[in-house]
């Protein structure tokens, strides 16, 4: 390369051709320079990448111009994107194969999810746009996991589906099977926008301000067709909260759209708007803030599309550690992003005054479980409980037919690791109730068992430290039989640090670590204890209070932690998270250690 160049000029250059390389590989065309033994094109001649996947190979090419290495990853999906791995996904399944090396991370563009070595199978995540699916969908879902899973689902935090221990010849069957649903994997992992969630009660909450499921719709439409959407240095979470009687957890998102009411006479006009939140991950703990910016409801996939690009351009992609929008966020303020924004729309955004804002109605801590009724007169919804967000195959067909006949025949996935059966008619609610007995499951719980979430945990996840699900049911199972909480109270229990069950939130929350039991290094399973998390009106981040416990000491540790809130609380209505958070960390140590066994 030229001596007329600096270093910097010339790690711009071969970046630069690097990128185009990887570009024209990716569309099946010739190297630069034609066939082997022809002359190669000047690099200062190049035309810059063009196509939806430009703005990314321009913002890995300023990686490297700037002398830094991109991480694998982003050196991985400029050789080729996932969402072009399809035929050879196809030659793998036939074969009977699993991915190996950057292929691991290019299937989960299109929903497999390798999960070796913990288990030698995939892991298929779906997409459902604001968690609402139909009953022949879930009966079809049933029928996939029974012909080529493990027997069973799971719910997610992201109210989603996801099934399991699908053998390397099955993957391709399921994902078409599931086309054939109307349901799609596209996108559901990797550096990708993940599942759109909304209020799981849009549409027929009596206290909502808006119904979220058109915004979360039109979003999931816009993922799924705009090419340049997949172009992400990292994962990217979008929720709208419609204010109804469920939290959709908007504010743990990069992106929260918060329906509220403007007030007349702040310059603005008066109604329902969307209020931008952004910057949420509570695993690094930091909630979405808010921006001051209002955005009109027709509006919000215009300016979502706007700050996911300006995502594209800044986000990291040389430490995978520091490439959420969370980051881009610390280093550029608000202010100078939201200016970036602004361009990109070509428009301002609107900003209103924290007093414009008409104070939003809170959600419920358990009215996702239970009978509720609805806006529409006569009907009501039915949430259930399913342990850990676990049903088999014949619960799930017994589920959809509860919903074909007795109810509107859609269900509604909850971030709470539950579903809702909605439309059921006042007279028919003990017959749905004495139906979903049968198959056993309840409509009731325990304040323990009713606020437990768990995410897949060690038996499932090679990140996992320990086996959550498991170590939830246990603690339920054990506090059931001991105490009686008269309060909801949630427990989050996480595997690792990608905090999937989103333990800084909870009252209380656990953290998978490995536990040394000798002096040969031997380790068992355990966590780390949180106190005082919050979301929404009492959003916090719990406080670590205790490190290394064993997980077979967990269950008698939270019983004592909650009969000590219990007798000593200031008032028969003063939360766990409140009576925590009026203690220092020693002093709760103190108080919940002496019964320690």
């Amino acid at each position: 390369m030229s001596a007329d160049f600096t270093v910097e000029q010339k790690n711009y250059l071969e970046g630069f051709v690097s990128g185009i390389a990887a570009l024209r590989t990716s569309r099946g065309l010739p190297p630069i320079g034609g066939a082997k033994g022809t002359r190669a094109t000047s690099p200062a001649s190049l035309p810059a990448p063009e196509g939806p996947d430009a703005a990314a190979h321009r913002a890995m090419a300023r990686v490297e111009a700037a002398g830094k290495k991109l991480a694998d990853a982003e050196r991985a999906k400029r050789e080729e994107l996932g969402l072009d791995s399809y035929p050879r996904m196809v030659k793998a399944a036939r074969e009977g194969v699993f991915p190996r090396g950057d292929d691991v991370l290019r299937w989960r563009y299109h929903g497999l999810f390798f999960v070796g070595p913990t288990q030698q199978s995939y892991m298929v995540r779906l997409r459902i746009p604001n968690g609402i699916l139909t009953h022949w969908q879930l009966a079809g879902m049933a029928d996939i996991a029974e012909a080529h899973a493990g027997p069973y689902a799971h719910v997610t935090t992201r109210a989603n589906l996801q099934i399991r221990e699908v053998p390397a010849s099955d993957g391709i069957a399921v994902l078409e099977k599931l086309v054939g649903l109307g349901l799609t994997c596209k996108g559901t992992g990797a550096d990708n926008i993940r599942n759109v969630t909304g209020t799981p009660t849009a549409g027929i909450d009596p206290q909502e301000l808006i119904d979220t499921r058109p915004y979360a719709l039109e979003w999931h439409h816009h993922i799924l067709n705009e090419r340049a959407m997949y172009g992400l240095p990292r994962k990217f979470n979008v929720a709208f909260d419609g204010a109804g009687l469920i939290a959709a957890l908007e504010d743990t998102n990069d992106i929260g759209f918060q329906a509220v009411e403007v007030r007349e006479g702040h310059g603005v006009a008066p109604g329902v708007w969307f209020r931008l939140a952004l910057g949420g991950i509570t695993g690094h703990k930091d909630f979405a803030r808010d921006t001051g910016v209002i955005v009109p409801l027709p509006d919000a996939t215009r300016v979502a599309d706007a700050i996911v690009r300006v995502f594209i351009d800044r986000g990291d992609r040389s430490n995978r550690n520091k490439a959420r929008l969370k980051y881009v966020l610390d280093e550029l303020g608000f202010d100078a992003f939201l200016a970036e924004v602004e361009a990109k729309l070509g428009a301002p955004l609107t900003r209103a005054p924290a007093g414009a804002i008409v104070a939003r109605p809170d959600a419920g801590r358990q009215t996702h479980i239970g009978v509720h009724r609805q806006k529409q007169a006569g009907l009501n919804w039915i949430g259930i409980v399913l342990p850990v967000g676990r049903m088999n195959v014949d619960q799930m067909r017994g589920i959809a037919r509860i919903a074909r006949d007795l109810g509107d025949g859609e269900l509604r996935l909850t971030v709470w690791q539950n579903l809702l059966i909605p439309g059921v008619k006042d007279a028919d609610v003990p017959l749905a109730v004495a139906a979903l007995e049968a198959l056993g499951i309840g409509i009731s719980a325990s304040a323990v068992r009713a606020g437990l979430v768990a995410c897949t945990g060690s038996e499932g996840c090679k990140f996992a430290a320990a086996p959550t699900k498991r170590n939830a049911e246990e603690i339920a199972a054990w506090c059931d039989g001991r105490i009686r909480v008269d309060q909801p109270v949630n427990i989050h229990l996480t595997g690792c640090h990608h905090s999937c069950a989103q333990h800084y939130i909870g009252d209380i929350g656990l953290i998978g670590a490995r536990v040394p039991v000798s002096d040969e290094g031997d380790t068992v399973d355990g966590y780390n204890v949180l106190v005082g998390g919050g979301f929404g009106p009492d959003a916090a981040i719990g406080r670590e209070v205790f490190a290394k416990v064993k997980a077979e000491d967990m269950p008698p540790l939270i019983e004592r932690m909650l009969g000590v809130w219990m007798e000593r609380r200031a008032s028969a209505d003063e939360s766990f998270a409140q009576f925590s958070r009026r203690h220092e960390v020693a002093e709760l140590a103190a108080m919940f250690r002496p019964e320690m066994t």
